[in-house]
């Protein structure tokens, strides 16, 4: 873990001197992460496509980060903010069910939301060998449990929450309230920003859905999580709940929410199972936590 994580935080002491530019806020228009090419994206030639799997259209060739804001209507804005990291193996982002119509479910109820473009691997231009090549790292990850370690995709997260922390004032936020939430290979790159323990891209809160369950060793000021998956899940389920052991351990707050059925990649997409339900109880989750409570938006913000 610690040589794995060396890379992490490499990555991040390059973020630091990288990260601050002007940075587009217009609620909607997506804006790059970087000032030019991301770093250590220099030799990348792939180029970012659409592809369809499993029945939707994913974005795949990643190369040049981005996030996008879906804002709420100032009337019903709690201050809070989340950046979304879609899952999809780091071959492919799953950009709608578990990017923008995360995103607007919880804008709609007052949450600012980001979805985050983080870079992927190169895949196959070709829709055949597209599949295949995605196939072989699902049947994997179905065998062994881990994924790949992907600490660009890292980095970019990292950057994301910094980014959107740095502009809080811009867009009405409070800077104590910026969390995180992650799917599958998302939530495995959520996780990996939480564990390298960097204050300025920290979240102040998070949520991993049916990511790895592995044990990790926890941070003393890791922040809550909220983690949801399906007990029939073929790539991380049944492997254990090492991970909420460790959070347990540390004395850090976690939930988990372990459902019947689901499979994996649930997302936004329903299936008549109680899975259906995860967004319903993660924000139930933020408001039992105080998260959404406008008042304590405008406390932390005459404090500051």
């Amino acid at each position: 873990m610690r040589r794995k994580m060396g890379l992490v935080a490499v990555v991040a002491a390059l973020l630091a001197i990288s990260a601050p530019y002007s940075f587009a806020r217009t609620p909607g228009k997506e804006a790059p992460l970087y000032a030019g090419v991301a770093p250590g994206s220099e030799g990348d030639t792939q180029v970012e496509a659409r592809q369809r799997i499993f029945d939707q259209t994913v974005i795949v060739n990643v190369t040049r980060p981005t996030i996008t804001p879906v804002l709420p209507d100032k009337a019903k804005a709690t201050g809070a903010a989340i950046v979304i990291a879609p899952g999809g193996g780091f071959k492919f982002l799953s950009i709608d069910s578990e990017g923008f119509m995360v995103a607007r479910w919880l804008a709609d109820r007052g949450i600012a939301a980001f979805v985050l473009k983080y870079r992927l691997d190169a895949t196959p231009s070709e829709p055949d060998a597209f599949k295949k090549n995605v196939m072989a790292l699902f049947a994997a990850a179905g065998a062994s449990g881990p994924l790949p370690d992907h600490a660009q995709a890292v980095a970019d997260t990292q950057t994301a929450v910094k980014v959107v922390r740095q502009h809080a004032a811009e867009w009405g936020l409070d800077p104590h309230r910026v969390g995180l939430i992650g799917f599958s290979a998302g939530a495995d790159a959520a996780l990996k920003a939480i564990l390298a323990d960097e204050p300025a891209s920290l979240p102040d809160f998070a949520g991993l859905i049916y990511g790895p369950m592995g044990g990790v060793a926890v941070p003393k000021d890791a922040p809550p999580v909220f983690v949801a998956f399906a007990a029939n899940d073929p790539i991380f389920g049944g492997k254990g709940y090492g991970l909420i052991d460790s959070w347990m351990t540390a004395k850090r707050p976690v939930e988990l929410h372990v459902y019947e059925k689901g499979g994996h990649g649930f997302g936004m997409r329903p299936q008549g199972a109680s899975s259906d339900h995860w967004i319903e109880e993660f924000y139930w989750w933020l408001d039992a936590r105080g998260l959404l409570n406008a008042g304590h938006r405008l406390n932390a913000m005459k404090a500051n």
